[in-house]
């Protein structure tokens, strides 16, 4: 047996084999891909799987030192036509979506993936086949079946809860101003100054608010079956609420008027610095800390 000539093929096959089967696999994908681009109507979710795969290809080829500019620009050409595919199907969505409201009369706005009724907003991820409601940044639902039927009772269900939601400002004061003032005595003792401006974070605060608000059967025996929850969706509705009737809370004999600070961009981009308050469906800003002022 010739080892050295045996160790030189093996050699020349561990260097082949990883090109042959990109190779094989870009074939494979551009075969697939020119199946479905010449069909009658394209269809969009198929494209996407079939661009995935060239792509995949794309890139394994160029990891084997085979770069094919051919292959890279079928491979855009192939992503601008899904691209346009997938776009189709979600304004085919959108104009379903419109009709069945503007039956029941109601008004829809914007155009995918974001579409508006009334306050709330509907986030349709087309590839996914799945849309999602929102309420400001608050989602209101897990992404939901593109079902006509689904999408409209999902919103009616919300709109109940939300938009329809009872304003109970003069108690959702009374509760903020309870918490804030517990988190300002905390602090004061522990850092033996208030807080500059008397400002307390806002999501600090709304957590406060909601331990506050267990009863004594949560605190007896904590678990999830006692404890009384406040989604945080509906606090940003009773902050929206209690801002727009201009409510007060009367502590000692004053008036206090809610204030919120505008958060920075770095308080902006964390969930759990800052919150948005929503002035329209699609408007609204950050903020980043609650104070009361006479």
């Amino acid at each position: 047996m010739n080892e050295e000539l045996i160790l030189a093929l093996q050699a020349g096959q561990a260097e082949t084999d990883p090109k042959f089967k990109a190779l094989k696999a870009a074939s494979s994908a551009l075969i697939g891909a020119a199946r479905l681009a010449g069909q009658e109507k394209l269809d969009a979710l198929p494209m996407q799987k079939a661009l995935t795969k060239l792509q995949q290809a794309a890139q394994l080829l160029k990891a084997t030192g085979l770069e094919d500019a051919a292959l890279d620009s079928a491979t855009a050409a192939f992503g601008a036509a899904t691209q346009a595919a997938l776009d189709a199907l979600a304004f085919q969505f959108a104009r379903d979506l419109k009709e069945s409201f503007e039956a029941r009369g109601q008004v829809v706005e914007g155009r995918p993936p974001t579409l508006v009724v009334d306050w709330l907003v509907l986030q349709i991820d087309i590839s996914a086949r799945k849309a999602q409601w929102f309420y400001g940044k608050e989602a209101l639902t897990k992404p939901l079946p593109l079902s006509l039927n689904g999408i409209i009772k999902a919103y009616d269900q919300q709109r109940k809860a939300i938009l329809e939601r009872k304003d109970e400002s003069p108690v959702f004061l009374t509760d903020i101003y309870s918490a804030w003032n517990d988190l300002m005595t905390e602090k004061t003792e522990k850092a033996g100054r208030r807080p500059a401006g008397n400002r307390i974070n806002l999501v600090e605060t709304y957590a406060k608010l909601v331990l506050n608000r267990q009863v004594a059967r949560f605190w007896n025996a904590p678990s999830r079956s006692t404890f009384k929850d406040y989604e945080r969706p509906f606090f940003v509705r009773d902050l929206v609420l209690a801002n727009e009737t201009g409510a007060t809370v009367e502590i000692d004999g004053k008036a206090y008027r809610l204030r919120l600070g505008t958060a920075t961009k770095s308080q902006a981009d964390n969930p759990t610095r800052s919150v948005w308050v929503p002035a329209s469906a699609l408007g609204g800003d950050y903020y980043s800390d609650v104070t009361f002022e006479e």
